[in-house]
């Protein structure tokens, strides 16, 4: 059946290879690719979750709920390095699909990035807009409510009138990053690196401050860390099952690196440099995850850490001085900041792979003849992220994303396994090691924290599948290059 008809590998090499003066332009070396990782990883997670998930289920040993969640997304992420590696074209998983899956399921899985993505960036907007009024407020600054609250809201899984009008500095800064994406892929690049450099700073200099002052105070982090795994007191409060359901609940932390291979088609070297942005910012963020975790709960009680700021108020319990937690704050920004950089980086180039292949219109891969960046997609993307940052709440944001990233990390890690079996000659830069184990754990992994999801989250998918189902079939399937090319 042509719903199913694959593209060639060798169609997808060659477009990869090939940089047309009027095409995406191959500007970022290992160390933008690594630091692209780092700025879509972390924000939120690390900034907001780790005192929640500690307090609620993990206690101390939140440390090793992130070591487990980050077991997890290395399956995922040794999958995405092999692909990345192989097929060097910007629409990542899409890209994947296409090439051992059939064009249907693509589609399938290009229409779930385009949700992952397109909600993903007003997601952490409306955290930004969150951190910068309290930001505001250190300095006697007070922005109305009205204009920075959604004027929506989630109570009992039900959509709600909050009162407010619109959250004004999430639009804001969205369109301040569109305009940015619209001017340059290295612009963007740069940006990025100084946001990353900024938020990894502050990291390590609280990692160096929680470090010292244990040091110097031994016995009260001995008193803090004991126990190390709370007694359990009923399904996943504490004990390892409380471990286990916090790695479940940080797994959002994590959520981001996937953005990378979004970038392949404008990698200097994807070969050599996909896998090392890839697993690079991976293994960098976990290290950095798991000491800022040790040091929090060593320095703060656990049960203290349940509220919106725990890394200001662990330094705060610590004596810190009050520079520190200024720079903390701004430390958040530019972590916020550089998260939505890099997903709308990602969604105008899923739209990009998508149109070259027929399945959107051909005005979704026109290239800017200066820029050379996708600017009307990337345009597009901020305008309706702009919106939805603007009147919908954070919740409902939030779990949108994370269903559908996790959607997307099931599908690459069993194609990678079906298309070792339907062509195990195809040359591999990379490859990953224990096939088929690392793949069908990566499947088991994320598919558990799919079902994890509440049910309206799944009601959500089945809506938003169903439009991209009648999209494809009343246009993507008609004007499908592929198609007409293997139909007689």
């Amino acid at each position: 059946m042509s719903l199913f008809h694959r593209k060639p590998f060798a169609t997808l090499q060659a477009e990869g290879a090939h940089e047309s003066p009027h095409g995406l332009r191959k500007a970022l070396g290992p160390a933008n690719l690594v630091s692209l990782g780092i700025g879509a990883i972390i924000g939120a997670g690390i900034f907001v979750l780790t005192g929640q998930a500690a307090a609620q289920y993990a206690g101390p040993a939140i440390a090793i709920s992130f070591l487990i969640s980050g077991v997890g997304c290395l399956f995922a992420g040794l999958c995405y390095a092999e692909f990345s590696a192989m097929i060097p074209i910007a629409g990542s998983a899409y890209t994947y699909a296409y090439a051992t899956l059939g064009e249907f399921l693509a589609w399938i899985i290009g229409w779930d990035l385009i949700l992952e993505y397109l909600f993903c960036a007003p997601t952490v907007a409306v955290g930004w807009s969150g951190h910068f009024v309290a930001f505001l407020k250190e300095f006697g600054v007070t922005l109305p409510e009205h204009l920075t609250r959604a004027p929506f809201d989630i109570v009992n899984g039900k959509l709600v009138a909050s009162g407010a009008l619109v959250n004004l500095p999430a639009i804001a800064i969205i369109l301040l990053i569109t305009g940015l994406l619209v001017v340059g892929v290295k612009e963007s690049a740069n940006f990025n690196n100084v946001m990353v450099f900024t938020k990894v700073s502050v990291l390590l200099a609280v990692i160096g401050f929680g470090a010292w002052f244990l040091l110097t105070h031994p016995d009260l982090a001995i008193k803090n860390w004991t126990p190390f795994i709370p007694e359990n007191t009923g399904p996943g409060q504490f004990g390892w099952s409380g471990i286990m359901k916090g790695a479940a609940v940080i797994f959002f932390a994590y959520i981001g690196f996937d953005a990378v291979s979004t970038s392949a088609q404008e990698a200097k070297n994807p070969q050599r440099d996909m896998p090392l942005g890839i697993l690079g910012s991976l293994g960098i963020c976990s290290l950095i995850f798991v000491a800022v975790s040790l040091v929090l709960t060593g320095m703060s009680k656990y049960t203290d850490l349940n509220n919106p700021a725990p890394v200001v108020n662990a330094l705060q319990a610590a004596g810190a001085p009050a520079a520190l937690r200024f720079v903390v704050e701004i430390a958040a920004l530019a972590g916020l900041s550089s998260v939505i950089l890099v997903m709308m980086m990602g969604q105008p180039r899923i739209f990009f792979s998508m149109a070259n292949d027929g399945l959107l219109p051909a005005a979704f891969a026109k290239i800017h003849p200066k820029f050379r960046t996708p600017h009307i997609t990337t345009i597009v993307t901020g305008l309706i992220a702009s919106v939805f940052g603007g009147l919908l709440p954070l919740s409902l944001l939030g779990e949108l994303v994370s269903i559908g990233t996790l959607f997307a990390f099931v599908i690459v890690c069993l194609s990678i396994w079906i298309l070792r079996i339907r062509q195990p000659e195809l040359h591999r830069p990379f490859r990953t090691p224990l096939v088929p184990l690392v793949p069908i754990l990566g499947a088991i992994v994320c598919g558990a924290q799919m079902l994890a999801l509440p049910w309206d989250t799944w009601l959500r998918l089945i809506g938003w599948m169903a439009l991209g189902i009648v999209i494809y079939f009343t246009y993507s399937r008609h004007h499908s290059k592929l198609r007409r090319q293997v139909t007689p």
